[in-house]
């Protein structure tokens, strides 16, 4: 009994981030040797549904929170911060038209079926998606996760209570916001587990076949949005706070790109990026708003998916593409990823939008789709791992900078 209490204490005082890693070497080696037992899935299962389940309530009772208590002086950084998302999205999209140029990709079309036809037909079609579901009834936005709506209807309660509510009513809030962050540091301290979970899931499904027949189209993606985040991102990030961006950069990796690789939802990643940036520091009134927005607008990797997948479609059915019109694309892409997050398939079911660009029918258009699901399974871990880690990298950054031009 001793030995097993031992064991716990020493377990619990490891760092997270080795608990993290001896769960990814643990499910990669039990999906080699006893693939396909539901048991051991059924972590990873039950990991990202308490996360997804519970960062809809964290966002709306902190940004509640956050917003009636908040101090002036907040509205900098957030133009800061949202100019750094939006930014970074178009900077990717054009160098995934850069790449995309100089390494043209085929994609094989042949015996792809059973996508179905959902996605939006133009950019004003994503708009009115957007519009229509900021809108939408604040306690079925909280059951859908509906960033968008949780986020709009908690500033608008949040300001509400900081004109009406009395201390008492803002304290209580405050009381709500702590638990619920609490009941996040228990789910995150079972992310060995469940990542354990989700990594045996993806190893016993999906091996290696995924590399041979789409090897090359996927090495476009991942080495554009590689270069995203270990080239581009730091150099932004290293102009803006005139030192070395890289230990900054790396914490955000390691410590939110990981869980978001495996998790394979922004959503499910805004409790990480939380506690994230309190570990760095950051003001809970800013980072409580900035990361929730950037799950919803900080789309590096769906502009890249998106440009990449319809240029890559141009090239196989030897459309000739000026550079001037993949450029008109890159803008696009970046006008549609922002709401990725409010489209069922995210990314994917934009590209037939882009591929409109270039009079390419909407029937070949979804049979590029089916072939994005069909690498999704590495695709969209990296997009993701991308896109939350940029929000945490990109809401220190915002903060710091401004730390920076106040002298402190």
């Amino acid at each position: 009994m001793n030995l097993i209490k031992s064991i716990l204490q020493k377990w619990q005082q490891t760092n997270l981030m080795l608990r993290i890693l001896i769960g990814i070497i643990v499910g990669t080696a039990l999906a080699l040797t006893v693939p396909g037992y539901s048991g051991i899935s059924m972590l990873g299962d039950l990991f990202v549904g308490a996360l997804k389940g519970i960062a809809p309530i964290l966002v709306a009772v902190l940004v509640a929170s956050s917003v009636a208590t908040a101090r002036n002086g907040l509205g900098s950084r957030f133009r800061t911060v949202i100019l750094l998302y939006m930014l970074t999205t178009l900077m990717a999209a054009v160098m995934a038209v850069i790449v995309s140029f100089v390494f043209p990709v085929n994609i094989v079309l042949a015996n792809v079926q059973g996508v179905s036809d959902a996605a939006p037909g133009e950019l004003s079609d994503v708009f009115r998606n957007i519009v229509s579901g900021v809108m939408s009834n604040p306690i079925a936005a909280i059951g859908n996760a509906n960033y968008l709506s949780i986020l709009f209807w908690a500033v608008v309660i949040g300001l509400a209570l900081k004109t009406v509510a009395s201390e008492g009513t803002i304290g209580s809030l405050r009381q709500w916001a702590d638990a619920v962050s609490r009941v996040v540091a228990w789910v995150i301290q079972c992310a060995p587990f469940g990542i354990l979970g989700l990594v045996y899931t993806t190893v016993s499904q999906s091996g290696l076949d995924i590399f041979t027949t789409y090897g090359k189209l996927l090495m476009l993606l991942v080495g554009c949005m590689l270069t995203v985040s270990l080239v581009l991102n730091p150099i932004v990030v290293g102009c803006m706070l005139r030192r070395n961006p890289y230990p900054l950069v790396w914490q955000c990796i390691k410590e939110s790109a990981v869980s978001a690789f495996f998790t394979r939802s922004s959503a499910a990643n805004i409790p990480v990026n939380m506690a994230l940036c309190k570990r760095l520091g950051l003001d809970e009134d800013f980072y409580s708003v900035s990361i929730p927005l950037g799950s919803t607008i900080n789309m590096n990797g769906a502009a890249i998916t998106i440009t990449v997948m319809t240029l890559a479609t141009c090239h196989t059915l030897g459309s000739d593409v000026s550079f001037f019109s993949a450029l008109l694309l890159s803008v696009i892409a970046t006008l549609g990823a922002c709401g990725a997050s409010g489209v069922a398939g995210g990314s994917l079911l934009l590209i037939p939008m882009a591929c409109s660009l270039f009079g390419i029918s909407n029937d070949v258009a979804m049979q590029v789709v089916a072939v994005g699901f069909i690498i999704g399974v590495v695709q969209d871990s990296v997009e993701t791992a991308l896109n939350s880690s940029g929000d945490a990298i990109f809401t220190a950054a915002a903060e710091l900078y401004e730390r920076r031009k106040q002298g402190k």
